[in-house]
This record gives C-alpha cells, sequence and structure tokens, in this order.
C-alpha cells in the first residue's frame, strides 16, 4: 500500500482539527449548562466550591480556543499549499491544470 500524500495529510491534519474544536464547544456548553444549574440550586457549603471549579473549568476550556484557532489556521494554509501544488504537479506534467 502506498503510503498518504502529502494533500491527503493535511486534509487529514485540518479535519482533526475541526472536529477537536467541535467537541470543545461541545464540551464548554455542557460546561455552561451545568454552572446555570447549579447557580440555580440552593447550596450546602460545598456549593460554592463546586460552582467556582466549574467556573474555572469553563475559563480553562474558553482558553483552549486561541491556540486551537492558530492551529487551524496554519493547518488550513498548509492545505491550500499543498493543494496549490497539486494544481502546478498536474499542469507540469500535462494535466488539466
Amino acid at each position: 500500500m502506498a503510503p498518504p500524500s502529502q494533500l491527503y495529510i493535511a486534509t487529514s491534519s485540518l479535519l482533526r482539527l475541526v472536529k477537536e474544536e467541535s467537541s470543545y464547544h461541545q464540551e464548554l456548553q455542557q460546561q455552561e449548562s451545568r454552572l446555570k444549574k447549579l447557580q440555580g440550586e440552593a447550596g450546602d457549603e460545598n456549593h460554592e466550591y463546586i460552582v467556582k471549579q466549574e467556573t474555572r473549568a469553563i475559563e480553562e476550556t474558553k482558553a483552549v480556543f486561541p491556540s486551537l484557532r492558530e492551529r487551524i489556521k496554519e493547518a488550513t494554509e498548509r492545505l491550500e499549499e499543498q493543494l496549490v501544488g497539486s494544481k502546478s504537479s498536474r499542469y507540469l506534467k500535462g494535466g488539466l491544470g
């Protein structure tokens, strides 16, 4: 079996990062939902700590997005370079271009 092409690798990498971002968005929605539920409840002595921990988890999840978006941007650029290179290569080889 032939090794995967650079175009395949670049495409797979971008898709994986987009899927990862989607997963973090879902996680953030779940965390915010739990926090709203917790804030609506009357609590015991541990309630304040749990709310604080959930808030911290939300902030940590939000902190992931800037670097993840940067990685998606870089992966998109690599894919675009591969597409341009692929078209150029096909044109030079006498393909459709």
